[in-house]
């Protein structure tokens, strides 16, 4: 039986200490928070979006960075594992809806975390909360960590402690600091499932206006990087919604300020059959103004930017416009332009991108290749997915893994 330390008390933490107490370590968990899992409180808008009922071999195709470096730790606690974990052994109903998503049947995301720390608890972990870790050290095969509120030493220790995505739960880096002090590379991080910052005006006047069933195409030095179908929303600073926060995960390796994104409304018609379907309403009501003319085609909030980005006067007769003009605004349609100005913060990414080296991590063990008895979970390691419960299972996995194999 080992001493394992392990620091962070989030997804990634407390599924390792299950791990772990499950093969009869012991664990001492150190928390710098006030609770357990304050990160997964708001997650899914605060119902947890805890996992995706996928096959194990379907997730792959949704993880963004180095999805080869997690087949050991997926293929140990896969998708289904977990679903019949938290079911049969933390005693927690679940339910999965729209798109394999799966979620507490309370749809509240406290009961994950009390489900987790009554299990780990029952377990005999010893659980400090309001515990900071300033340093690790390592004297032989004995780690020593300081906290600001005594030493602790053991004889491993699992760093678990969060990227840099909200920092008001507490992810503020530190575990990027200890793996570097240890001689880790921290791959450069980014906000990672963000919102994008748009240097037209326009879409902050449409502020609240959310496009259902529309495509969003991403185009870097005229190259399309990513393309998306679902729904998106406009804000006070650019755009949202789930096809934005993906596109800025596979976007981040490019200048997000010279990206130009465009958006199909009618993605369900050809550019042939929007045409046809154009001259169709404008010939039930030649008489109308064509500022007046798309209510039956468009959000009406969608329409004077469309009238305004479409070189057609506002007050023309329908009856009027030709068609080369009825095929330039059914181009318009199908691609309305915007220039990409940034991402938003890490106070508003769901998660964080980069990280500690996927290379200086046994991705069987989740042990480091460079300390003995040195462990990495969650979501400070390089690796993140699109949404969709993807990047919880990470930190359920890679926990899990790492729990698993302490000696």
């Amino acid at each position: 039986m080992s001493n394992v330390i392990i620091i962070g008390a989030g997804a990634a933490g407390m599924m390792a200490a299950h791990a772990a107490l499950s093969c009869g370590h012991k664990v001492t968990i150190l928390e710098k928070n006030e609770k357990c899992g304050k990160k997964i409180y708001i997650t899914g808008k605060g119902r947890c979006n805890l996992a995706n009922n996928c096959d194990a071999s379907e997730f792959f195709d949704k993880v963004v960075s180095n999805p080869k470096f997690l087949f050991s730790s997926i293929y140990t606690l896969t998708p289904e594992q977990t679903l019949d974990l938290f079911q049969n052994e933390f005693r927690l109903p679940i339910k999965t809806e729209r798109g394999g998503r799966v979620f507490p049947v309370s749809d509240k995301s406290s009961d994950v975390i009390k489900a987790l720390e009554k299990n780990i608890r029952f377990l005999g972990a010893d659980i400090k909360l309001n515990t900071k870790v300033i340093y690790i050290s390592k004297e032989n095969d004995t780690f020593f960590v300081e906290t600001d509120r005594g030493k602790y030493q053991s004889d491993a220790v699992i760093v678990a402690t969060g990227g840099l995505s909200y920092p008001s739960c507490g992810s503020t880096g530190d575990g990027y600091t200890f793996a570097k002090e240890f001689g880790h590379k921290i791959t450069a991080t980014y906000p990672a499932l963000v919102p994008l910052n748009t240097k037209d005006e326009w879409p902050k006047t449409l502020q609240g206006l959310a496009l259902r069933n529309v495509s969003a195409r991403f185009v870097y030095n005229n190259r399309t990087i990513y393309e998306d179908f679902g729904e998106m929303l406009f804000t006070h600073f650019g755009v949202s919604g789930p096809i934005v926060l993906t596109a800025s995960s596979y976007i981040a390796k490019y200048k997000t300020n010279d990206i130009d994104m465009f958006i199909d409304c009618k993605p369900a018609l050809s550019f042939e059959e929007l045409e046809c379907r154009i001259e169709r309403d404008f010939s039930e009501q030649r008489n109308i103004h064509f500022s007046n003319s798309l209510k039956r085609l468009l959000p009406s909030r969608l329409i004077n930017v469309i009238v305004d980005m479409s070189n057609i006067r506002a007050d023309k007769p329908v009856k009027q416009i030709s068609p080369a003009e009825i095929s330039s605004l059914a181009h318009l349609i199908k691609n309305i332009p915007l220039r990409i100005n940034g991402t938003r913060q890490y106070n508003e990414a769901i998660i964080t991108g980069g990280g500690v080296n996927v290379k200086e991590i046994n991705p069987s063990t989740m042990e480091s290749k460079l300390v003995k008895n040195l462990y990495y979970a969650g979501e400070m390691i390089d690796v993140d997915a699109v949404t969709g419960g993807y990047n919880l299972q990470i930190a359920w996995s890679t926990g899990y893994t790492a729990g698993i194999n302490i000696q």
